[in-house]
Formats: C-alpha cells, structure tokens, sequence
C-alpha cells in the first residue's frame, strides 16, 4: 500500500505552514491508471461525491420518466445544495407532485448554508426542514424510485430495494464489489470503493455513448448532461461545484464529497478523476481537484473560478496577503500537462 501524497501546501511569507496529503487518481473507461499519486487502491467512502451513482436506477428504471422528470429534478438528485430557494422550492414541488411531502424524506433537517435562507428561517422564528438539508433532491429521486418499485416507507434500509439498486450500479460502473458501507450524514447508506473504481466509473459514465450499453449508457448520459446544465442546483452560489461546472463547459462535471473527497467527469477526454484529502480538508481538495483539471487540459488555471480554488490568496484580519493555498510542486508539475 502506497503513502499518501503531499498534494497541497498551506504557505505563510516564505515559509510552507502546513501540508496536506492524500491520493488522487485519473482512469480511463477500462480502469487504466493514466496517473496517480499516493495510493490508488485507497478504500474510500466516497460520500457525495458518487451521487451520480446513486441516481443511476432513478433513471435506469424508467421511474424518472414515469414521473415526468426533468433536467432540474436529475441534476438536484446528483446535488448537495445549499437549502437556498432555488433548491428547496423545487424540491418541494417535486414531492408535491407524487402525492408526497416533508415528512416522507428520511434526511432530517439541517440548517441551510445559504444566508438569505438563513436570514428568513430566523426572522420567521423557524428551524429547517428537510428540504433544507443537502440530500434533499437525491432523497427526493429514492421516493421516486420507491414510488415506481412499490417499496416500504424506510428506503435509506441497506436492504431496501431502492438501496440494493443503487449497489447495483455502483458495483456495475465502479467494476468492483463493495466492501461495505458506511451509514451517511443523510441516513443513506454510502458504499465503499477503491478510488481507481470510482475514478473508473467516472471515466464510463464520460465516456458512455462508446462504453456503456442499453438504459445504463442512456440513465449515465442524461445525468450527467443534467448536471452540466444546471451547475447552480448542484451545489450553489459561491460553491466549487458550481462555479468550477459553470468554468468548464463541455459538459465537464465535478462534485464534491466530504472529508475530502472530490470526482470529476470528463467526457471530452473520456477521463475520470477521484481523489481524497486523507485529513478530510475541503481547502486542500479543491485545490487539488483544479490542478488536475488544468494539468488534464480542461481547465484554464487563469479563469478567476479556477483560479480561486488552484492559488488563493491566506489574508489575515486585516486583508493583507499573508500567504496561498497550492498545490505541492510534485503534484502539480507546474502545471505540465498528464
């Protein structure tokens, strides 16, 4: 088993204040390692970062259409939003037009990360709902799988055929057996993968107009177009997901995971990227995500959103420059093309 890497590096003057390691990995459709750093065998609970995945029988099945779902709905079941309006009105609606409402989620509340959300929760005397929490659209896609498989009320069961599908395409597009799973911070189960068969299945669903067959190669070119599309509902104003998918164009896609974890699907190049911050920093994986991005070609290391994740200015309290975020000279190469 590999070390971790040191991928970024926290500077202060001229000196390196702190370093973060971790391991990160581009695939192709094959599963071929193009480059890797730390340990690309790495067991990872791969978090948000795979809800791709957990879509997949959303589509597959037939129940989005069934349903009458749109691109807003697909790219809010891939998202980890930010509870502001825009995320949970359409939620919302969506449930509304099952028959279905708050109290059928098995989410739970969070308090939402957007501050005029915040602001109106508080100046109304209210706590969050549901629709609030993050998971809330990916939630919303398993009440309707559920709807369309006739499953109990408990869908976020391991056992659960809702759960059991999205085991299913996640062992089909990673090309590996799970080795468990970890229960998430929205009560769902999150399965474990090594990060080259998450980057793996990144790398098919990018390249499944050749690679994939049937409802899957459909369900994985409808998500991922769905995201693309909507790069505000994935995540959120002021978001990396959002602001790097709105800088990339070409149907590119990134999505974030917590402690750490960050994928990118990349159907230009047929590529799929996966990495983890071993100490969980979202500092230090989006810096590392967008030295990828660049070094892969896909990204322009002077566009301000690409930009603001790759070098960001450390300012001290009274916004002087004391320092950046980088990436490690190792991991980026200067920006050398893979």
């Amino acid at each position: 088993m590999a070390e971790a890497a040191a991928l970024v590096e926290i500077t202060r003057g001229p000196f390196v204040e702190g370093t973060h390691r971790g391991h990160a990995v581009v695939c192709d459709a094959r599963g071929s390692v193009l480059a890797a750093w730390g340990d690309p065998e790495r067991i990872t609970l791969p978090r948000s970062s795979v809800k791709i995945l957990q879509a997949m029988p959303l589509v597959e099945s037939g129940a989005a259409d069934t349903a009458g779902l749109g691109t807003e709905q697909l790219a809010l079941a891939c998202a980890s939003h930010n509870g502001a309006a825009i995320h949970t009105d359409r939620v919302a609606a969506w449930l509304d037009g099952l028959g279905l409402g708050e109290q059928d989620l098995r989410c739970g509340a969070q308090m939402p990360d957007d501050g005029p959300a915040r602001q109106a929760l508080r100046a109304a005397g209210q706590g969050p709902c549901q629709f609030h929490n993050n998971c809330s659209g990916k939630h919303a896609g398993f009440l309707t799988l559920n709807r369309h498989l006739g499953g109990d009320a408990q869908y976020v069961d391991p056992a659960h055929p809702v759960q059991r599908a999205v085991l299913d395409a996640f062992e089909g597009l990673t090309g590996e057996t799970s080795p468990g799973f970890g229960i998430d911070g929205c009560s769902a189960p999150n399965f474990a993968a090594s990060l080259r068969g998450i980057a793996a299945a990144m790398a098919r669903i990018a390249g499944a107009e050749t690679v994939l067959d049937g409802t899957r190669r459909d369900a994985a070119i409808r998500l991922r177009e769905a995201m693309a599309l909507h790069p505000l509902l994935i995540a959120g104003e002021g978001r990396a997901c959002s602001e790097l998918v709105a800088s990339l164009g070409k149907g590119a896609v990134v999505k974030t995971g917590a402690e750490g974890v960050f994928i990118a699907i990349l159907p230009e190049q047929g590529l799929g990227v996966a990495l983890k911050i071993e100490d969980g920093a979202t500092r230090a994986s989006e810096c590392a995500l967008a030295a990828l991005l660049v070094r892969l070609g896909v990204a322009d290391p002077a566009h301000p959103m690409v930009e603001k994740r790759l070098n960001p200015h450390q300012l001290n309290r009274a916004a002087t420059v004391t320092g950046e975020i980088r990436p490690t000279a190792a991991f980026y190469a200067g920006g050398a093309p893979l």
